[in-house]
């Protein structure tokens, strides 16, 4: 296992990071995932008040250890409030979940609109009872996770409040890229979320994506792309059991020219899509529909190009169903208004490539993932 300085706060975490949000099958197999991730060298541990039992389950799993926390860092996330007094009650509980004295890292979890930069930025609001934690011993640092637009994590990072920030960002989701750099220019340490399953659905690729990332498996390649960077310093990983992690420790010891497979990657990319390629620009937005146009556009390049119509499915379909940790509506709410069509430089068609996306990824109805 690598190990690499988390920015600001001067910690040197593994170069994967478990995430328990999966460990929720029982606390025995809570504890058995967690005591085979410390074996392999994980010494990185992540969780949220927001996981249903994960926070206690893994505060039972480390009282079997007392021996090696000092050796750990633990992560919890707790989501943004506009009271004080309601996040002081969040770090309590959250303590007393975990049956810890302190966390090493407090994550405000889900800043993804405005209104939640909002709260963030009143100087008696939430954060005065972080900085109060801070203080006290009973929280090491302060950072935030983040499923939102590039804009607002680039607001959130300019006020100066945080010492990490988690996100998203892989080889097939490059948008945050300004992020990261702004992120560095801070000296703040970055947690990758999701970068195989997000990323890609990575463990169970198409045989198309397979063929191109060889001699690297994708989810090799996905990694070894992310940690080319040492700007990042550390990548979620959420095994739902012991012999789930074994994927991706194997991944890491893989060997291959990750430039090569990128740029086969990107050819692929372009005589797949030709004239039809969106490239992620952004000029499209704002839709007057609220369909995240280019987005959709890129699941479109995916399943064409990769044939990841899977993932792109698997994600398409959580449009209207997750709130704002994934907003916007389908392609199929376009009214051919013409607005965005002036403003993209490629001229693309972008209502018929919208539709055309829906009929490829739409699938079968989801329920909504709460509400």
């Amino acid at each position: 296992m690598r190990y690499r300085r988390f920015g600001k706060t001067n910690l040197r975490l593994s170069v994967l990071s478990l995430g328990t949000m999966r460990c929720l099958a029982s606390p025995e197999v809570a504890a058995e995932t967690v005591g085979a991730a410390i074996a392999a060298g994980v010494n990185h541990l992540e969780t949220a008040q927001g996981y249903g039992e994960s926070e206690r389950y893994l505060g039972a799993a480390l009282a079997q250890r007392p021996e090696a926390r000092s050796q750990l860092y633990v992560t919890t996330k707790v989501s943004p409030t506009p009271e004080r007094a309601t996040m002081e009650r969040a770090i309590a509980v959250s303590l007393e979940r975990l049956g810890l004295d302190y966390i090493d890292c407090l994550a405000i979890h889900g800043l993804n609109t405005p209104e939640h930069l909002a709260w963030v930025t009143d100087s008696e609001g939430c954060m005065a009872a972080v900085r109060a934690a801070i203080a006290a011993g009973r929280v090491g640092h302060v950072g935030f996770s983040t499923h939102g637009p590039l804009e607002l994590i680039l607001a959130a990072i300019a006020t100066e409040q945080f010492s990490f920030v988690s996100l998203h960002y892989n080889y097939f989701f490059q948008r945050n890229a300004a992020a990261i750099a702004a992120a560095a220019a801070q000296d703040m340490g970055v947690f990758i979320i999701s970068p195989a399953d997000k990323g890609g659905q990575l463990y169970t690729p198409p045989p198309a994506l397979e063929a191109l990332c060889a001699p690297l498996s994708p989810l090799a390649f996905g990694y070894r792309f992310l940690l080319s960077d040492p700007r990042i310093t550390t990548l979620s990983v959420g095994p739902a059991s012991p012999e789930e992690l074994a994927w991706p420790l194997s991944a890491m010891a893989e060997a291959g020219d990750v430039g090569a497979i990128g740029d086969r990657l990107e050819a692929q990319l372009q005589e797949r899509l030709g004239a039809d390629r969106c490239s992620q620009c952004f000029a499209c937005l704002p839709c007057p529909e609220e369909i995240p146009i280019p987005e959709v556009l890129r699941l479109r390049n995916l399943a064409i190009a990769y044939d990841m119509d899977r993932f792109g499915q698997y994600r398409y379909q959580m449009l209207e169903n997750a709130g704002h940790w994934f907003p916007g509506r389908r392609g199929d709410r376009c009214t051919d208004c013409g607005d965005c069509l002036p403003r993209c430089p490629e001229q693309l068609d972008i209502p018929k490539l919208l539709r055309d996306a829906h009929d490829r990824l739409q699938g079968p109805a989801r329920r909504r993932l709460w509400g």
